[in-house]
């Protein structure tokens, strides 16, 4: 049976995948709350989006932080929403280890690529479309892992693949790929909601 599970979110650009989830919580179609969204640059658009919905907020900066302190006040700011699923939507920092090890199983990553191909640090957005298209893939498509130390190496929870098209350009990739990432990453919350996926997510329990 689903029911309404608080998820808290880590972001750090346009937040058009924050967007989207909200819009499907808000029209009853996906049985979860967005608890607090996090994010780790002032002024990013998306806190900005998160704000204009009325959604808990808070900017915690990680440059010139140390990290595992850092780390643990995203954990305070997370415990105290509520959060029981920690999704990361184009969130660019590092996780530190404390962190990853505290949320393990409840933490996942939504990757634009086909993973294992195209991850790592430093692959994200623009970069890893581009990638895509310089190596001549035939297919590209988006990924759904658990977070873990090694970043992008985390289990797959879920993918789905789209055709490269002749001619594919990076912007009209990243068009064409984006509502795929949104309905990947809308299906696999159900499944953590409705008990399909177990929380926490251990490999015993895979």
């Amino acid at each position: 049976m689903s029911r309404t599970l608080p998820i808290g979110f880590l972001v750090s650009g346009e937040g058009t995948t924050l967007d989207a989830i909200a819009e499907r919580i808000e029209a009853g179609t996906l049985p979860a709350r967005i608890a607090i969204v996090l994010c780790d640059r002032e002024g990013a658009p998306a806190i900005e989006r998160a704000r204009r919905r009325g959604l808990p907020t808070a900017v915690l900066l990680s440059r010139g932080t140390d990290r595992e302190a850092w780390g643990a006040e995203l954990t305070r700011r997370l415990e105290s929403a509520g959060a029981e699923l920690v999704v990361l939507a184009g969130f660019l920092a590092v996780l530190p280890p404390g962190w990853v090890d505290r949320w393990s199983g409840r933490a996942i990553n939504l990757h634009p690529s086909l993973l294992p191909r195209h991850g790592g640090r430093g692959m994200y957005g623009p970069k890893v479309h581009r990638a895509v298209l310089a190596a001549g893939d035939r297919e590209t498509g988006a990924t759904v892992h658990l977070v873990t130390r090694d970043v992008d190496r985390g289990p797959t929870i879920s993918q789905v693949q789209i055709a490269v098209r002749p001619g594919e350009t990076e912007d009209s990739l990243r068009a064409r790929l984006h509502p795929v990432e949104v309905e990947l990453l809308a299906q696999t919350i159900l499944r953590f909601a409705d008990g399909s996926i177990p929380l926490p997510l251990t490999p015993a329990s895979r």
